[in-house]
């Protein structure tokens, strides 16, 4: 059966499009300008808030909806808000109490607002400049349960994140999604914020199959929808030379594989037709 064109690539932020010094380099920039002048549509998801992607919006020429909180909110490039899916307010108490049983530190975000308890907390500094903009701090999160779009659990013992993360989806189940973002974050959001959900929107919006649409990321949770095959993946990024690849899924054959920029949008156009 012949494979049916691209005709969107959806792509993680942190670790994908911008480098570990969360610098936007050249060569994305050159990929996604390479994908619009093809007529592939480029949209980017992720688990920042969407002030948090303010600053890639011109480079990469976005004119699509940003997918925020692993889309738990979508806003257009003017940052007005398309739909927005929160947790459920009788859970957010629970899960704080869960972080922290574990030890991690606690952030909540809440419509356009970032709250945290210590701003000496792990990673506060990091995470203030990389969204470029300060949590609120605040003494506790009593009154914060309507509305809560994320809840992040911190920690740079990257084990207890991941068994934290276990520990979530075995006790609230279905009524959250909890994955790691990052190897130091576990993200907490309704369970309809995850980037999945955000491959079925943009299949709903467009009228195109999932299959239509690649995905690129660096976790795990980035590889829920989209094109391109192990053995492709293994060709062009073999494991003696990229340990730690990042994920490109394929619904077809269950592919997880590394495009880096320069060579991702050559993939991506030459599945386009």
């Amino acid at each position: 059966m012949p494979t049916r064109p691209i005709r969107l690539l959806l792509a993680d932020v942190d670790g994908t499009l911008v480098t570990s010094d969360k610098a936007l380099t050249d060569r994305a920039v050159q990929a996604a300008h390479k994908l619009h002048d093809a007529g592939v549509l480029f949209a980017v998801t992720s688990g920042r808030p969407p002030r948090g992607m303010n600053m890639i919006i011109e480079p990469l020429a976005l004119a699509t909806e940003l997918a925020a909180f692993n889309g738990g909110l979508i806003v257009n490039p003017d940052m007005t808000v398309v739909e927005q899916q929160v947790i459920p307010a009788e859970v957010v108490a629970p899960v704080v109490a869960l972080m922290e049983s574990y030890g991690l530190g606690v952030w909540i975000y809440r419509g356009a607002d970032w709250y945290v308890r210590d701003m000496k907390g792990p990673h506060v500094d990091r995470e203030s400049w990389t969204v470029q903009f300060a949590p609120t701090l605040v003494p506790g999160f009593d009154g914060l349960e309507q509305g809560a779009a994320k809840i992040v659990g911190v920690s740079d013992d990257h084990q207890v994140v991941e068994t934290a993360a276990v520990a979530a989806r075995a006790q609230f189940g279905e009524h959250v999604s909890a994955a790691r973002s990052q190897p130091y974050y576990l993200d907490v959001t309704h369970p309809q914020a995850n980037k999945g959900s955000v491959v079925k929107h943009w299949s709903a919006k467009l009228q195109i199959s999932p299959a239509q649409i690649a995905t690129i990321g660096d976790m795990p949770n980035d590889t829920l929808g989209g094109q391109l095959g192990k053995n492709l993946v293994r060709r062009l990024f073999p494991q003696h030379l990229y340990p730690r690849r990042p994920y490109w899924s394929d619904p077809t054959d269950g592919a997880t594989g590394c495009p880096e920029a320069g060579k991702w949008s050559e993939e991506v156009l030459g599945r386009k037709t």
